[in-house]
This record gives structure tokens, sequence and C-alpha cells, in this order.
């Protein structure tokens, strides 16, 4: 039997747009999972339905889940490995006897196959397992790092204002980028087929780029050289803070020491653990991903946000 109905949890967010434009473009009746009425009030869909569903209340996601052939969703990080372990079992406890035949998770990150002492990580492992326990077919999309992160606005303006790409990547880590709209792609395409079933499937970009090679790729689109800046994980993540909170400091247990954490573990590792063979992947999932420069022609280049 097809699936039909999906519901969507992360919808309204940057991760959920694109995905529900590929659902919607493969003919999924779709449904938001949110804890508002009005959460897609000032997306590009409006009219989408919306249930209640908040994922620290299994009762609530019980409720949601009736009637529905299948979650697909990406999860807030949380750098409270607890907490990020109790978003799991509410959503285990609420898709057992529910109906669901399928879920896809979203990672939104890489993910080894052991611990790492990185909270928001290893907090990611403890959702997975949670939900292996439902006995429901699940699928685990765990992409490497989002070309989106480069037009975003601790990024795009040093590359258009100063024509510096400034990234915490060590010069020679090699990362296979990945379009977010390519994770929803195999997010969507993993609803159609029953190779993923079960599986932790590492999606990347078709080229494993090191920071230089992305500038030459921007150079050429953006019709003036850049070049690449290597940015201590440290100095980013204190930039990032300034940028949201007015503070430099990273805070244990904060998202900011949290994602120098990650990068650090990422520019250490003997070989890149943001590598993936595209080939591999098309083997379970049916989906072509973007190359960079074609990827750059999406956006504009004369102006910083």
């Amino acid at each position: 039997m097809s699936i039909e109905k999906v519901i969507v949890f992360g919808a309204s967010a940057d991760q959920g747009i694109p995905l529900v434009n590929a659902l919607q473009r493969r003919g999924f009746s779709l449904t938001a999972g949110a804890r508002r009425a009005d959460a897609m009030a000032g997306t590009p869909f409006p009219d989408l339905r919306v249930v209640h569903a908040d994922i620290t209340d299994s009762d609530t996601l019980k409720a949601a889940f009736a009637g529905q052939d299948a979650l697909v969703m990406h999860l807030p990080f949380e750098f409270n490995r607890e907490r990020a372990a109790s978003f799991g079992r509410a959503i285990a406890v609420g898709a057992k006897g529910s109906g669901l035949r399928k879920i896809v998770f979203n990672t939104s990150c890489f993910v080894a196959d052991h611990d790492l002492d990185l909270t928001a990580h290893d907090g990611r492992r403890d959702i997975e397992r949670a939900l292996e326990g439902t006995g429901i077919p699940c699928v685990f999309i765990e992409p490497t790092v989002f070309m989106d992160n480069i037009v975003r606005a601790w990024t795009k303006p040093s590359i258009v204002n100063n024509s510096i790409f400034a990234y915490p990547a060590a010069p020679d880590l090699k990362i296979s980028w990945i379009a977010l709209s390519d994770v929803s792609e195999y997010m969507a395409a993993s609803l159609e087929t029953d190779r993923a079933d079960g599986r932790h499937i590492p999606v990347g970009g078709p080229e494993a780029l090191t920071g230089d090679e992305v500038a030459q790729r921007l150079s050429a689109e953006i019709g003036k050289p850049v070049v690449f800046r290597s940015l201590d994980p440290g100095d980013f993540a204190a930039s990032m803070s300034e940028l949201v909170t007015g503070s430099r400091t990273l805070t244990p247990g904060t998202p900011y020491e949290g994602m120098a954490k990650f990068y650090r573990f990422y520019n250490t590792q003997p070989q890149s653990p943001l590598l993936v063979d595209p080939g591999k992947t098309a083997e379970l999932i049916d989906v072509t991903p973007t190359r960079m420069s074609e990827w750059l022609k999406r956006w504009d280049w004369t102006k910083p946000i």
C-alpha cells in the first residue's frame, strides 16, 4: 500500500519549506504538525492544514499521528542531550500503535555510528534509537554541510562586500556540500521506495570541495576573485553568538559552544567525516544532487543579504 498522507514536523522552518515543496510536487497529502495553529502563516504555504503537535508531549503526538501514513521531520538542534533524547522518546511513544507506516528523520548533520561526546550529535543518536524502537520502518537522512550556509547573514555579506568566503573549515577539509532542497528531495523520495527502510543514509552533493575550491566557484559565478579564509571554530562561534546575543562568550551548553565543538571535530579527523559517495546513496534513493556551481546561480550576488 502506497503512502499518501504525510505529517511534517518543522514545516515552517528553513528546512521545512523546501521539504513541503518536494512532498507536494510528488502529490502527497500534507499536514503540518506544530504547537501553534498559525505556524504556517507568513510561509509560502499559509493554507497548509495544521494539527497541534508538541514534541515534548506524547499525547498530542498520538492525536496528531491519527490517520497519517508517514511522519517526515527535522527537529530543533538541542545541545542538552537528555532533552534531545526526551524528544525522541515522546515521538516514539506517540508513534507506537498510531498507524504510521514510515518515519523519515533528517538529522540535519553528520551522524557517526558511535557517540562522539558532542551533546547535539549524541542526542541525535538517542532520537534515532528511540524511533527504531517503535518497530516502524525508519529512514535516517544524515546530511553533511548545507550549501545554504553560504548565503546566511554570517557568511554572504563577507563574500559580497569583501570578496572573502570565511568558514570554520580547515584549509584541507573536504566537504560534500549539499543544498537544503536536495536534502528535501532525498526525504520525499524515500517515501516512494522501501530500499532505504531501516537505513542510516549520509547524503551530500556530487563534489567534495575544500574552502579554496568553493571560493573558486564563487569567483566564477560572481565575476570577481573570492578568497577563502579558514576561521577558528571558536572565533566563528563567538561571532555567531555576538550576532544573535550581543556577547562573544561561549557559555557551556549553548548552541554556540556546541557549534564550535562540531567544527573542531570535523577539522581534526584524519579523514573528513563530511564525504559522501552520491553513487552509493543513489542505489537506495534515486536523487541527483545539485553541483555547487549550479546552486550558486540561484542567488543574487549583488546584495549582501
